[in-house]
């Protein structure tokens, strides 16, 4: 059993908040989109389990896809019963017969997966869990490298070509191997470090990420498969997602960002319908029909529905501890 450590969980912590901020489009999206989420995968590749046989693929399935199939259903009847028929969702008329397809296929953006876009990221990560599984069984590791690497360069290449976005982030599954292999690898070397050491490889992989963010051209967007430049892409997201797991190992004090990596899907999965909730009642109680918030909205918005996502935390892992990816051990 891998031992849990406080920063990796504050950096996964910082990771969930981010996707929430970022979904409430403020004025830095662009950078946090930089590395946010090759931030998540390189900190799940560094629980990568040593070796993967079919109990593991079974156990992890359990961990990832329950959630996902249940949450996405959960998600996918309210949107059918009652979010369709309200704002952005009413306005685009999207499909109901689209979207339960899009349970299954799992990444179609706003025509299939309307009730949850967010979502897309759990299916993507088994998928990357599969592929690094199967690359390690090849007993060669420059091999390994060889086949990585190619992996990543169909996954940058592939979008471009078919116009379509393929189930299961299967490309984005194959660009998101390198930040998943590289936690893999690392993490001893992160564990180990001094604080001296930690001091400068956290001040070098801010200034690639800093680097490579503003020498890309275009925002990131992993989800839609947009990587402006590869290569800058590949760097920025790197150096953000290192400098973010190192500044937490110089400073693992934040004991709240612990508590949000330790329930990432529940976040994941509901943190879309709090901000519905939060409109609501600003409907109700202000009459506001409109909602344009400043920058220092957004934040407080985007705090808020963590915190009230707190309490489905706590009873999906009193009674259902599975839909957040608690599986016992066989």
């Amino acid at each position: 059993m891998q031992k849990r450590l406080k920063w990796v969980d504050q950096a996964r912590g910082l990771s969930i908040f981010l996707v929430v901020y970022g979904h409430n489009f403020p004025s830095n999206e662009p950078y946090i989109y930089s590395f946010h989420v090759p931030l998540f995968f390189l900190i799940a590749g560094m629980f990568h389990p040593n070796k993967v046989d079919l109990n593991g693929i079974v156990r992890r399935a359990r961990m990832i896809l329950i959630p996902y199939f249940f949450w996405a259903a959960a998600l996918y009847l309210f949107w059918f019963f009652l979010g369709r028929n309200y704002g952005d969702s009413a306005a685009m008329d999207a499909s109901p017969i689209k979207n339960l397809i899009g349970i299954f296929y799992a990444q179609g953006g706003s025509e299939y997966m309307e009730w949850g876009i967010p979502l897309w990221f759990l299916p993507c990560i088994f998928v990357v869990y599969l592929l690094r599984a199967a690359v390690r069984r090849i007993n060669n590791k420059p091999i390994q490298a060889l086949v990585t690497i190619t992996l990543a360069a169909v996954g940058f290449i592939v979008p471009t070509y078919l116009g379509f976005s393929l189930p299961w982030s299967i490309d984005v599954a194959m660009v998101a191997l390198i930040f998943y292999t590289l936690g893999e690898l690392i993490k001893p070397l992160l564990v180990k470090l001094s604080a001296v050491n930690t001091v400068i490889l956290l001040l070098v992989c801010l200034a690639l990420n800093l680097g490579g963010y503003a020498l890309n051209p275009e925002k990131v967007d992993m989800y839609r498969s947009i990587y402006g430049n590869p290569l800058f892409f590949v760097v920025s997201g790197i150096g953000g997602a290192l400098a973010a797991i190192l500044l937490f190992k110089l400073i693992p004090v934040f004991g709240f960002l612990s508590y949000l990596g330790k329930h990432t899907i529940v976040l994941l999965a509901t943190h879309i319908r709090m901000l519905t909730l939060i409109k609501i009642v600003a409907f109700f109680i202000f009459g506001v029909t409109v909602f344009e918030f400043s920058e220092v909205e957004k934040l407080i918005v985007s705090l808020a529905q963590v915190i009230m996502v707190i309490p489905v935390i706590w009873l999906v892992n009193k009674f259902v501890p599975i839909l957040d990816g608690k599986v016992k051990k066989a």
